[in-house]
């Protein structure tokens, strides 16, 4: 009889962590029964992957992301936030009994997720870690969750914050890592790149409207780098509901759209700027930039754990505020720049592009990050890691299962 699992998370960034867990769970023994539950947005990481999905699902206008403004939160219940938890738990309920392990990726309210489905459970906080202030500052809620007999492992997302847990009394805590890190290398897409520029990634993140506002914010920043160096090169890695608009985004931004190219010409009729967009070549994006421009969570994070250098512009949000940059900063350490504190005005973006053209030529940055990337989230391999652990947890619970028969 095959091992049954059920994955929860509660965000896109969560999502993808846990796709990948999954994927090496898959590698490892492919006859383990997988299902998931994502409480936030429709689960894209999960489908993708063909993993059944057995709660409803809503995309919330925060996207998720109401701790940088608790306003949003209104918008979010107007929206059937409250109705759509509720059938959410209850599927959770209902499912868990016939699962033998439960693996939460998220911050409270996953992890109350997977408390309330009455199983054993393991516990990745993902988004939490003691390098934005230091150490963890837990809510009664979490901390009472985590430290429940249930929840059997703690995984934490880089090495610092599980040496805080441990601190804190989490026996239990041991370092997660990044999962998706692993599977972040070139996959042999042509991008046609010199090899003799330094190229420029346009990261907007992945949540349609908010992506497409980034999106042309980091044209115009592209613009100000362009005047300041003819050479440098831009390529966009883009979600497919961004990239289906791209010639609206073009047009709205003052830009010639032809295909995947995206063309800014100066006054006189010449290309100014030039940017290559594409929807299938993240890992090729990144792992080839010199500098990413970015505007993301999870995104940024891997380009930072592979030693790029990271420049951050505010925007409106939701997500990607000032507020979010500036936790990213302390997150990320030397690797990452945020120039100023509102959403980007053109004073902001000429500082910007200065920057820009600066740190593509400062060879011992460049260096620095590399180290810092290694330093903070390595070592990699959390992806295979946590899925052993998962692994051997099920072979365990089953012979406490058998002896107690």
């Amino acid at each position: 009889m095959s091992h049954k699992l059920l994955f929860i998370s509660n965000g896109h960034g969560e999502d993808n962590h846990s796709s990948h867990i999954i994927r090496s769970v898959r590698e490892l023994a492919p006859d383990v029964d997988i299902a998931a539950a994502p409480i936030v947005g429709q689960g894209h990481a999960y489908r993708n992957i063909d993993v059944p999905i057995i709660s409803p699902t809503l995309t919330l206008p925060s996207g998720g992301f109401t701790y940088t403004n608790r306003l949003r939160l209104i918008n979010d219940i107007r929206a059937g936030l409250l109705t759509s938890t509720w059938r959410q738990l209850q599927a959770v309920r209902r499912y868990a009994p016939q699962c033998d392990l439960v693996f939460a990726t998220g911050d409270v309210v996953g992890q109350c997720f997977a408390y309330l489905s009455g199983q054993p459970f393991i516990s990745f906080t993902s988004p939490l870690s003691a390098m934005y202030e230091g150490t963890l500052k837990l809510d009664l809620v979490l901390n009472a969750v985590l430290k429940s007999p249930r929840c059997l492992t703690l995984f934490s997302r880089d090495a610092y914050t599980a040496k805080d847990y441990q601190k804190q009394g989490f026996a239990k805590a041991q370092f997660g890592g990044i999962p998706s890190v692993d599977r972040l290398k070139p996959k042999g897409k042509d991008l046609g790149l010199n090899a003799d520029w330094p190229m420029m990634a346009l990261l907007p993140g992945s949540r349609v409207p908010e992506a497409m506002r980034n999106l042309k914010l980091l044209l115009e920043l592209a613009v100000e780098i362009a005047r300041l160096n003819p050479h440098v090169q831009f390529r966009a890695a883009l979600v497919p509901d961004v990239m289906a608009d791209l010639a609206r985004v073009a047009v709205e931004s003052g830009w010639q759209c032809d295909g995947h190219k995206l063309t800014y010409l100066s006054a006189q009729g010449d290309a100014l700027a030039t940017v290559l967009c594409f929807s299938d070549a993240f890992s090729d994006i990144v792992c080839s930039t010199t500098l990413v421009l970015g505007m993301a969570g999870l995104a940024v994070d891997q380009a930072m754990a592979i030693g790029k250098p990271i420049l951050q512009i505010p925007g409106a949000g939701p997500q990607f505020t000032y507020a979010f940059a500036e936790a990213q900063d302390r997150l990320l350490g030397l690797s990452v720049k945020t120039i100023g504190t509102e959403p980007a005005t053109p004073a902001i973006l000429k500082e910007a592009a200065q920057y820009a053209v600066e740190v593509v030529e400062d060879k011992d940055y460049l260096q620095a990050c590399v180290a810092n990337g290694q330093e903070r989230f390595g070592p990699f391999g959390a992806s295979h890691r946590i899925a052993q652990v998962i692994l051997d947890t099920l072979k365990t619970l089953r012979a406490d299962k058998e002896l107690a028969v």
